[in-house]
């Protein structure tokens, strides 16, 4: 074996197949150890597995190797987040069945994921679009929809016209569409939504328990969640308004600079505006180019600031004889508050940007620090700092926080109409999930329409409501609404011909709950209770910060719904959350300038060294090629690299080794030749060493022998490294548990060249050996397993127990001291823990810096402070 090179291809598959012949990683949940569920957020099946795959599989593979080697019963699955509308686009493109196409890429992948070497339980793999899967979706949709959690409404919506379906906000990129590059509409539709906004309070005050989460992710969700404290004021109107209200509600933070109103503004889908619309054509076609934009904070942010006079005007709720226009302005949400804001362009960036277009009034109420007042004045930035009010009546020189209070006093004391002028309350951002979307590759939603009885529940007998398979692609839009017979059914309450809902549920419900289905995937239930109950939370979650909002958002909102109908009982789904940083990767164009050239893959170059600079050429024209920057791997940029070429060139372990040793777990890794055949260089001297040590050495006795100094030293060592190790794996520091076995392999080969010879040596060399492969295997388990078969042991070091390290090696015997000379530092002593006073004063006047400082003089004062540091005093 010592003179063999390691065949990674060979060997890979031989070992990947006896796991799979003895069903090393299928999971049972009566197994009476201790349960342990490490997730990977699941692919869509796209065709091919990328890098970040392989980086993101690693990681958790990792953490279920270790999990497991520790004792635990570990539940480590996967499936495919298979509707949505690349297939649907694929169908049209290619005129393939979206089925056709989801599952030939599920089959794909599959066999790439296999050759990875991943510690997966297949067993439990679905697909979100198997029916068996979506028939459950569509029983707990049911279940919500009897306790209250849906409801159907209109709702204004992103319609994209090309793909002629509804886009979430995320979805509207620079106001088009992010798939057709379409202009993205707005359209009032009927919609089917989730109550999510109804654990507004509860998901925001459960995040302070998600500990082991990212603290950038929970600060996320709390944006997102959006808690604010205000005031609902109510502004009289001069006259009323064409709707017959006599006062405008706003909702508002920032009570304390309401003597800075200068404006009313109103959404351009508030009734009021709605209503004035109607008999003014000016305004009319203002609220039709607002509805060209996206409905997405993003989008209204971007947009220049327009509105229009409507006319109206309102008394000021702490000056009758201040009146104020009111506007209907393109920057404000009719989801939010109430639609209505008042405007403090001195304050409020957007206020101001609308106040200087229209030539509005601009008065500052928040002086900051510092400031005089009489020359304070507001230019192109509003100012949103701390500061003290002035201009402002009663609140002058109060701080901000006791402003809000005094206004609120004020204006909650005075009675408008059959209320008071001011309420205190709670908004919140998050609004309802609007789940509803027009495509054919999704899951149905299960209500029928029937001229008598309604909108009626589908009963839970005939699930699932099941996709046609005979449909076509032939129009745009949704193939469903025009399928001759599929609409077509019978209503569950009074038995009358009535038609199916045909929009289909948002991808996002898939993957909300289906970390809870696979704990029992073949329930014939949504879930088993006892198994969910008992699994869950996942103890380790890892994905992409971009999932760090709705995904994240929604499962949480899902488990707390699942909990209301008792399909399990627990509200946070995730326990513990590791978002890992991207895979990246230099990027190239053809031209020597790389200014406006086609991208180029890595594979159709090489580089070159040239003068000390490195020059890239086309492999089959020769034509130079320019070295861009490094980027996130990329189809459009090309900068991809194909996961099974390394595999196939170098092995699994060597690509998991790489991805997991090049940089900390969090941050992006930069993908480069250099780096994997540094890697593979390693795979061939491990191999080569082990090999070379298991022919001149025996197995262990279970007895520990007398020991050399060499031979202690060396144990000390591998069990220092084996409690580090331990340490690094528990804290997802992959990076850091690569570097120790780096070390720990230059350790073993110099004292195994050193020779045998020293007492108990030959022991220490072996047990060395046999840990450093125990160390190896959740990272490189191919490599691991045919090293620990080499060694001589029979069992597979996949269900091997993790060694533990011996306490009495892992203790300090020496301290190092810092050496001061007149207080600066020069050097370190270390020294025997037990040395006396008088013995390190010895050897620190012994050491060659300090004697040519001395210059053969004795030291005014040496001092020793025990075990701290030592300062001398020349």
């Amino acid at each position: 074996m010592a003179t063999e090179r390691y065949n990674a291809r060979e060997v890979e598959a031989r070992w990947q197949k006896t796991w799979n012949d003895k069903d090393v990683f299928v999971t049972h949940n009566d197994d009476p150890r201790d349960k342990y569920y490490v997730l990977e957020m699941f692919p869509y099946p796209s065709g091919r597995i990328h890098m970040g795959h392989v980086r993101n599989y690693a990681m958790g593979d990792v953490v279920a190797r270790f999990k497991r080697a520790k004792g635990f019963n570990v539940l480590h699955p996967m499936g495919w987040d298979a509707f949505g509308m690349p297939a649907e686009n694929a169908a049209m493109q290619n005129k393939v069945h979206p089925k056709d196409w989801t599952y030939e890429n599920i089959a794909t992948m599959r066999e790439q994921l296999k050759i990875m070497g991943l510690s997966l339980d297949w067993s439990r793999e679905f697909a979100t679009c198997d029916v068996a899967y979506y028939k459950q979706q569509q029983a707990l949709f049911l279940k919500f929809l009897e306790a209250g959690l849906v409801y159907r409404k209109n709702a204004k919506v992103n319609w994209d016209p090309v793909d002629m379906t509804v886009l979430a906000n995320e979805q509207v990129i620079d106001g088009r569409g992010w798939r057709s590059g379409a202009l993205v509409e707005q359209r009032e539709l009927t919609q089917w939504f989730f109550k999510i906004s109804d654990f507004s309070e509860d998901l925001l005050e459960a995040i302070e328990t998600l500990d082991r989460w990212p603290d950038k992710v929970r600060l996320m969700q709390k944006n997102w969640i959006g808690r604010s404290e205000g005031l609902r004021v109510r502004f009289e109107f001069i006259e009323a308004a064409p709707t017959g209200d006599t006062t405008l509600e706003i909702f508002t933070t920032r009570p304390d600079t309401l003597f800075g109103a200068s404006f009313m503004g109103l959404s351009p889908d508030h009734p009021i505006s709605v209503k004035l619309a109607e008999t003014n054509p000016e305004l009319k076609d203002f609220i039709e180019e607002c509805r060209r934009v996206g409905t997405s904070e993003e989008a209204i942010e971007k947009a220049e600031k327009k509105g229009i006079d409507t006319g109206l005007k309102v008394k000021h709720p702490l000056d009758a004889s201040i009146e104020l226009p009111v506007y209907v302005a393109n920057f404000i949400l009719m989801d939010y508050g109430t639609g209505a804001i008042f405007a403090c362009p001195a304050h409020d960036q957007r206020d101001l940007d609308f106040a200087r277009k229209y030539g509005l009034c601009v008065k500052p109420v928040v002086l900051p620090k510092d400031t005089d007042p009489a020359t304070f004045e507001i230019g192109d930035e509003a100012y949103t700092d701390d500061g003290t009010i002035f201009n402002s009546d009663f609140m002058n020189g109060m701080t901000i926080a006791d402003a809000k209070n005094a206004v609120a006093e004020k204006l909650e004391a005075i009675k408008v109409d059959d209320g008071p002028q001011a309420e205190r309350q709670v908004n919140y951002r998050l609004r309802d999930w609007g789940i509803s979307r027009q495509r054919y590759w999704g899951c149905p939603i299960p209500v029928i329409h029937c001229d008598d009885c309604g909108v009626v529940p589908e009963k839970d007998e005939n699930l699932p409501v099941q996709l046609p398979d005979d449909i076509n692609f032939d129009k745009p839009g949704n193939p469903l609404d025009r399928h001759p017979t599929w609409r077509d059914t019978t209503c569950p309450n009074c038995g009358k011909p009535a038609k199916r809902e045909t929009d289909t549920m948002d991808t996002f419900v898939d993957s909300s709950w289906y970390f809870a289905r696979f704990t029992a995937p073949d329930c014939d239930q949504p879930t088993d209770p006892k198994a969910a109950t008992d699994w869950l939370p996942v103890d380790q979650y890892i994905g992409g910060i971009e999932h760090a909002i709705l995904h994240l958002l929604y499962s949480r909102f899902f488990t707390r719904a699942m909990q209301k109908v008792g399909a399990l009982d627990l509200k946070e789904p995730f326990k513990g959350l590791f978002t890992q940083g991207m895979v990246t990767h230099e990027t190239y164009r053809r031209g020597g300038d790389g200014s406006n050239g086609e991208w180029v893959s890595p594979a159709e170059i090489k580089i070159e060294e040239k003068d000390g600079q490195r020059v890239a050429s086309m492999l089959d024209s020769g034509e130079n090629v320019s070295i861009g920057s490094i980027e996130k791997m990329s189809k459009s940029k090309k900068n991809t690299v194909d996961p099974t070429d390394i595999i196939d060139t170098y092995g699994a372990d060597t690509a998991r080794w790489f991805m997991l040793s090049d940089s900390p777990p969090e941050r992006d890794v930069i993908w480069t030749e250099d780096g994997v055949q540094g890697a593979w260089r390693f795979v061939q001297r491990v191999w080569r060493l082990i090999g070379e040590i298991a022919e001149k050495t025996e197995p262990r006795n279970s007895s520990v022998p007398a020991m050399s100094q060499k031979a202690e030293d060396l144990r000390r060592a591998t069990h220092k490294t084996l409690a580090a190790v331990s340490n690094d794996l528990e804290g997802l520091g992959f990076n850091r548990a690569v570097a120790r076995l780096y070390e720990l392999v230059n350790t073993l080969s110099k004292a195994f060249n050193e020779g045998l010879e020293d007492q108990g040596k030959e022991y220490a060399v072996r047990e060395t050996v046999d840990y450093l492969v125990q160390m190896m295997a959740p990272m490189m388990p191919h490599l691991a397993e045919e090293c620990w078969s080499e060694l001589g042991h029979d069992s597979l070091i996949s269900e091997a127990a993790w060694p533990e390290a011996d306490p009495s090696l892992l203790a300090e015997d020496t301290v190092t001291y810092p050496i001061q000379i007149n207080g600066k530092r020069r050097g370190e002593l270390s020294i025997s823990k037990e040395a006396s006073k008088e013995e390190v004063e010895a050897a620190t006047l012994a050491l060659d810096y300090v004697q040519k400082a001395l210059d053969g003089k004795s030291p005014k004062k040496l001092i020793v402070v025990p075990q701290r540091i030592v300062n001398v005093v020349v």
